[in-house]
């Protein structure tokens, strides 16, 4: 990937994306847009067609890129924006705005600020996956369809080495460097055969900040199943297309989690990839990236 810096006047990134399998040749660009008086930092590639609004976790937009250009390529108009205090986008998070209804709203006010509106698509991933959950439930969004990257559902998360961040004491002693090292081998580990020196730098960069390392703490404490339990009775009710997109060999968000919803949930496909662990959109982009153009061109 090569990357060339912001533009003095206007915060834009270009990107050449190379992943698993060669060149997507797209133009991919990061850029901002303000919202409640904060940079609110996005990924995005030239389409003409529909936005797809793509969500991250507890890692950033980063694990959208290698389908970004992709996707344009399809027609389509992707969005994957960092949430406030995570990634590159300003300000910074707290237990009580990283919650996923606070989340949820501020993406709602996102998509506002770049005059997105009508029916959208919507794609998660990790954490950001409930977070569209919430989006659809709540009608914070008018989402006409809803893909799921190996997302947390039911009461499969918090995983445990985010989980035991809920505890104001290991908090209190956990280093900038323990969390980075933790960070190291939690993406190691999502990352699976795509990992390298190389790509896990890449996606440490954003920990090296204070800020971020506060912001993921609080998303981490703030992380709780109830939001993702509460959702349930409505999702199978809902008639909206769903689609899941599951690494087989996630070892928390575990494919058994996306059979059990999409026996239950209307209108669910599920796609698995295997191989692949939590962050397939690094193992297989072509294969990830056929299944969401075709669910969200259809």
């Amino acid at each position: 990937m090569d990357v060339f810096p912001d533009s003095v006047g206007g915060s834009r990134l270009r990107v050449r994306v190379v992943a698993m399998g060669g060149a997507t040749g797209a133009d991919v660009r990061r850029t901002s847009v303000q919202v409640d008086g904060e940079v609110a930092s996005y990924l995005t590639a030239e389409g003409d067609g529909p936005a797809v609004v793509l969500l991250h976790g507890t890692y950033w937009s980063r694990v959208w890129l290698p389908v970004l250009g992709r996707l344009a390529e399809a027609g389509l108009r992707p969005v994957a924006v960092d949430f406030p205090g995570l990634g590159r986008s300003g300000g910074e998070l707290t237990p009580e705005t990283a919650t996923v209804p606070a989340l949820a709203g501020w993406v709602a006010r996102f998509a506002s600020a770049l005059g997105i509106s009508g029916p959208v698509a919507v794609a998660g991933h990790d954490i950001g996956g409930v977070v569209g959950q919430h989006l659809l439930v709540h009608d914070l969004l008018p989402v006409a369809r809803l893909a799921l990257v190996n997302s947390v559902l039911y009461d499969s998360w918090p995983a445990p080495h985010v989980g035991r961040f809920r505890d104001p004491r290991i908090v209190a002693a956990t280093t900038a460097d323990d969390l980075l090292a933790e960070r190291r081998q939690a993406a190691t580990g999502a990352l699976a055969g795509a990992a390298t020196d190389a790509l896990i730098d890449d996606y440490l960069d954003p920990w090296t900040d204070p800020r971020v390392r506060r912001s993921w703490l609080a998303m981490a404490a703030a992380a709780d199943s109830r939001y993702t339990l509460e959702l349930v009775p409505a999702l199978r009710r809902s008639t909206t297309p769903k689609l899941l997109v599951w690494g087989e060999d996630d070892r928390f968000e575990k494919v058994g989690y996306a059979e059990k919803f999409a026996s239950e949930v209307p209108r669910t496909t599920l796609v698995r990839i295997p191989d692949a662990d939590h962050i397939p959109t690094e193992n297989a982009p072509d294969q990830v990236a056929r299944a969401l153009a075709r669910f969200f061109t259809e």
